[in-house]
């Protein structure tokens, strides 16, 4: 299967690769090349990003609390 790249250099994984390989959105891809075989090879990261569901809009200064709580949660 062929890809464009765009002018700023991303690609598109196709919609039946994604089903294939489970990719929904917010799922984590890590991008490896392979020298020997000058490949580009794309693997699912099995950890999704966690979400957090309010029922409302958050402000800028919410969201940076959470995210400062999260990171000493993840210290201890």
């Amino acid at each position: 299967m062929k890809l464009k790249v765009t002018r700023n250099y991303q690609i598109t994984i196709p919609a039946d690769i994604r089903k294939k390989m489970g990719i929904k959105l917010g799922n984590i891809v890590e991008a490896l090349y392979d020298e020997r075989n000058d490949e580009i090879i794309i693997k699912k990261i099995k950890e999704e990003r966690k979400t957090l569901k309010t029922g409302r809009k958050l402000t800028p200064e919410e969201i940076e609390f959470l995210i400062e709580e999260s990171m000493r949660k993840e210290i201890l």
